[in-house]
């Protein structure tokens, strides 16, 4: 087939096996309404990465296109269209979801490992295992599986700690709706009608006096900072450091989503100006990483917010050699990961009090290799951002550090307490996802459900939203990306109210319940790894024996 974009052929009628075809080829294929597009060339230029896109193939990304981008940019994506569909379409996987992730090797060794951990656990007070197998292939019946699983035809055993994992999958996919063409409809159907309430109610507008008052508190931080060094308070100076990073990247962030202006241009500047210039940080890292964190939501393979190896694991996924699509490596689980993971709800506070440190390294890597588009609108970010690190680290790495501070020991203390001062905002982010469901429950979920599957609110009182930033509304800052994050508070009771309509559970704690809810996450995945670890430990002594 010929992809000339003629007017004619976009108004061709494709079939279904058409387009499955060109999928199976290799074209970047995406339905938006009643269209297809082909987006291989677009890919190139778009701001928010390959990947975005690349997750998208197969799919009827309608819900997840009109999320992310204004009418100007969907006008655009209609340039390359080559056809027209009928509807209702049936997602396919997309091509990058679709890696082989644990090699024959790895199932033979978990037969052995399987009964040492059947002992392990029972001397460790877990209940048996009981024999039974699948009945159902409907997701919420994956936990009552406790010997097999039926995977693409064939049958693999599952360990112990395997069986616990699905039967917390059956308990919190039994909460949600089915996972049925049919129901999920129903659900895209009210969240479009939610959208366009809050657009009607004004909520999609920008408050414009917010940012007046954050730049004068920025400003004043700032202020704050300068008097604390000259005084030689270093501590103190360093703690207003990072509340002055904390609040300048709310906005940045809400920039990075077009949700100031909404213009793609002015927002991308004002984006890379805070991120670069003030806060050393790459928007176009942060932007390319974000976009598949909101698209992927939760999934160990794909979601690179949460793969944290060998520090942090959320999922016993993780335990096996994962292909990570968004790094594109495998993930090992290695003797370090084993060594620290056990403890990883332990040491949770300090690693993200280091988080700053390596959003550094991420972002120089991301600038230096070139990892952003060359081409279209977004050619020119690379190097506007690599002005703003070099104008970042000469106000702040040279005459506020090198040359504002005259001891090396008063230099560590003041850039350590500055950068760990901003441990709460990682604490805040970490919270909204490491707690929640990690499951691929397949392409046919609607973006609506999933993004409220893996995500939770944090609840606190309206005076202390300048401190969250107001981003402790993570789900429904999922379910509508671009919205003002001022905005985000009067949209969750519109988001609560749709959530009763469609029969999704609304996930939302208390701060303190939340990072309860975390660490108990955190620490019931170290303790699998520990009676794995042991069940190891078991057989070698065997062995040798």
């Amino acid at each position: 087939m010929s992809f000339r974009n003629t007017r004619h052929e976009r108004r061709n009628s494709m079939s279904p096996e058409q387009i499955q075809g060109l999928v199976s080829q290799g074209y970047a294929i995406v339905i938006m309404e009643d269209t297809v597009l082909k987006l291989d060339t677009w890919m190139k230029s778009h701001p928010g990465g390959e990947k975005a896109i690349l997750h998208q193939v197969g799919k009827d990304a309608t819900v997840e296109i009109n999320a992310f981008h204004n009418p100007t940019t969907r006008a655009v994506m209609q340039r390359y269209q080559i056809g027209t569909v009928q509807l209702p379409w049936k997602n396919l996987t997309p091509p990058i979801q679709t890696m082989n992730l644990q090699s024959s090797d790895e199932a033979d060794q978990s037969l052995v490992v399987d009964d040492c951990e059947q002992r392990v656990v029972k001397d460790l007070g877990f209940p048996e295992r009981p024999e039974k197998r699948v009945e159902s292939d409907h997701p919420a019946s994956l936990g009552r599986s406790t010997t097999h699983v039926v995977d693409n035809g064939a049958r693999q055993p599952l360990s112990h700690i395997d069986v616990q994992t699905r039967e917390t999958i059956d308990l919190k996919c039994a909460h949600y709706p089915a996972v049925d063409a049919g129901t999920q409809k129903i659900i895209i159907d009210r969240y479009q009608v939610l959208e366009e309430e809050l657009h009607a109610r004004g909520i999609y507008d920008c408050n414009y006096s917010a940012y007046a008052f954050e730049a004068a508190r920025c400003a004043f931080l700032f202020g704050l900072m300068l008097v604390a060094l000259k005084h030689g308070w270093l501590v103190l100076s360093g703690i207003f450091m990072g509340f002055f990073w904390q609040q300048l990247v709310f906005a940045a962030h809400d920039a990075g989503h077009n949700g100031i202006t909404h213009d793609y241009r002015i927002d991308s500047l004002i984006a890379m100006t805070i991120a670069n210039h003030l806060g050393g940080l790459s928007m176009g890292w942060w932007k390319q990483s974000h976009n598949i964190h909101h698209i992927v939501t939760n999934e160990p393979e794909h979601d690179p917010d949460i793969q944290h190896l060998p520090f942090f694991a959320i999922s016993s996924e993780f335990f096996g050699s994962i292909y990570s699509t968004y790094y594109e490596r495998i993930m090992q689980h290695t003797n370090m990961s084993k060594y620290f993971l056990p403890y990883q709800a332990y040491y949770y506070y300090l690693i993200l009090a280091l988080g700053r440190f390596n959003l550094y390294a991420l972002s120089w890597e991301y600038l230096i290799r070139g990892q952003g588009p060359r081409q279209g609108p977004a050619w020119w970010h690379r190097w506007y951002e690599i002005s703003g690190q070099l104008f970042f680290w000469t106000w702040f790495g040279y005459y506020l550090v090198y040359k504002g501070i005259p001891t090396g020991s008063g230099r560590l203390v003041f850039v350590l307490t500055s950068h760990m001062v901003t441990m709460p905002l990682h604490v805040q982010f970490t919270l909204s996802h490491f707690a929640m469901d990690t499951k691929n429950l397949g392409p046919q979920e609607s973006f609506p459900q999933k993004m409220l599957r893996s995500t939770m609110d944090i609840d606190c009182p309206p005076w202390l939203d300048f401190f969250h930033g107001g981003l402790q509304f993570q789900a429904v800052h999922h379910l509508f990306p671009r919205l003002p994050r001022h905005n985000l508070r009067a949209a969750s009771k519109l988001v609560q109210q749709f959530c009763r309509e469609v029969e999704i559970p609304y996930a939302m704690y208390g701060f303190v319940d939340g990072n309860k809810a975390v660490l108990s996450r955190l620490d019931e995945i170290g303790g699998q790894v520990a009676i794995m670890e042991k069940c190891r430990r078991v057989l070698a002594e065997a062995h040798q024996s």
